[in-house]
């Protein structure tokens, strides 16, 4: 049981240091100071302990401090710690291979290799333009792609991101994500994904961007902030058939859904479809920061000098990335796979008991819970869904939100099924509280 005071007073200290120095612009979740971690488990300074279904908005893929990696940072760490991209190391070459080999297409894959899943937006974009020659490129509402310059062009899940900082980058167009159960657009097909894309070759390409300036369409395969949304199973097949049609690039960011994430390496996989590049991060170095985008080698054709960076291939979270797809590959995977199936049927029960959430959706380990004031008109319940991860942290619990409403649950692919179970019945006891307060 953790202690009735949260923040406790060691923590308290922290935050009066933090609030006198750090920049205002950081949006905290909750008082919550980390001490240490270990799997799925967190412990505050005061020594408070927390079940994590954040992983660190789904960084800590291989949980806190797995042994493995840890070992692999050391062991790098006395060899040598940065050489810059200027020169090789064995590292940089084993990762992009092994990265390359996971590539959702057929076609040979190069890589990429920066420091942030942004940096490897930017690129993306960069990479798209470079190599068709064309200047405008599609995204969506909701979408959450970073917030350097290039990358806020496209993220638009809150305005608050973009807020103060126009002009942005040009030649973006936006278009509805393929949200089923919040369609802003009406029904031309029954697979609501479909309507999306006729959408985009009847309205956009018409009217405002012509084909033959469309470099790319960036995506997320599900996304995240915009409230763990799964689209519906016939979107990215028909979005594969319009770039074809067009000679688009379709570009996914995968920087939160990737890795083993979902159940498989890559998201985009559960729709059997192959872009032509990919952007990762997140979850990649288990908690180190890096970044990629792994393209077709046809696309990845630009000249030496076009794009590059000091922190590239950072050897030591080479070797913890290594070390991560080591332990996906060997069970972490199959464990995001099995438990998020679990989870989603436990909460589907949970749902049976509670009219508030509307909706419960997700692939393996990436789980969205949206919460409505009624199940009928679907008016989003904003304050109770806050009120639930207050409750829930009080209570012992790690979980952030997502869109509007939306809960997300997003813990470490090897969590265990008694960590399962205890979270979920953390959220149900939060909910319960918060209910009784209201749904407004």
């Amino acid at each position: 049981m953790n202690a009735s005071k949260i923040p406790g007073p060691k923590a308290q200290q922290f935050l009066d240091r933090d609030r006198a120095v750090i920049s205002p612009s950081y949006p905290r979740a909750y008082p919550f100071v980390m001490d240490h971690g270990k799997g799925s488990e967190v412990w505050d300074v005061d020594g408070n302990r927390y079940i994590d279904f954040a992983a660190g908005i789904a960084v800590n893929s291989t949980g806190h401090c797995h042994p493995q990696v840890v070992k692999a940072i050391q062991e790098q760490a006395e060899r040598f710690l940065h050489i810059s991209s200027d020169f090789y190391h064995s590292s940089w070459i084993e990762l992009s291979e092994r990265l390359a080999a996971i590539a959702p297409f057929e076609e040979p894959a190069r890589v990429f290799l920066g420091n942030s899943g942004a940096e490897a937006v930017e690129a993306a974009i960069k990479l798209a333009r470079r190599h068709t020659g064309r200047q405008g490129v599609i995204g969506f509402y909701g979408a959450f792609h970073g917030r350097t310059m290039g990358a806020l062009a496209f993220t638009a899940s809150k305005p608050v991101y973009r807020q103060g900082f126009a002009p942005l980058m040009n030649g973006v167009v936006h278009v509805p994500y393929p949200n089923a159960y919040r369609p802003l657009l009406n029904a031309t097909h029954e697979d609501y994904g479909q309507t999306v894309v006729d959408y985009i070759e009847h309205v956009v390409l018409k009217h405002v961007l012509p084909p033959d300036d469309c470099a790319a369409i960036l995506v997320e395969p599900i996304q995240g902030e915009g409230g763990y949304v799964v689209p519906p199973p016939g979107f990215f097949p028909a979005l594969r058939r319009l770039c074809d049609r067009h000679g688009i690039l379709l570009v996914a960011d995968e920087v939160q859904s990737g890795v083993g994430r979902t159940g498989k390496w890559w998201a985009i996989e559960h729709w059997n479809v192959e872009p032509d590049i990919v952007c990762s991060a997140k979850g990649l170095a288990s908690g180190l920061p890096l970044g990629a985008i792994i393209a077709r080698e046809s696309v990845m054709d630009w000249p030496t000098g076009a794009h590059g960076n000091t922190f590239g291939g950072n050897p030591i979270a080479c070797r913890a990335a290594l070390a991560t797809l080591d332990l996906i590959a060997n069970g972490m995977m199959r464990n995001a796979a099995e438990m998020g199936e679990y989870t989603l049927d436990a909460l589907s029960e949970i749902q049976a008991r509670h009219p508030s959430i509307g909706q419960v959706r997700g692939k393996g380990l990436m789980i969205g819970v949206e919460l409505v004031k009624d199940r009928a008109t679907k008016e989003p319940a904003v304050k109770l869904r806050d009120r639930v991860a207050d409750r829930a942290f009080e209570k012992g619990l790690l979980m952030l939100g997502c869109g509007e409403n939306a809960l997300r649950i997003s813990p470490p692919l090897n969590i265990s099924r008694e960590l399962i179970d205890e979270g979920l019945a953390i959220i149900e006891a939060a909910l319960t509280e918060a209910e009784a307060e209201g749904l407004d």
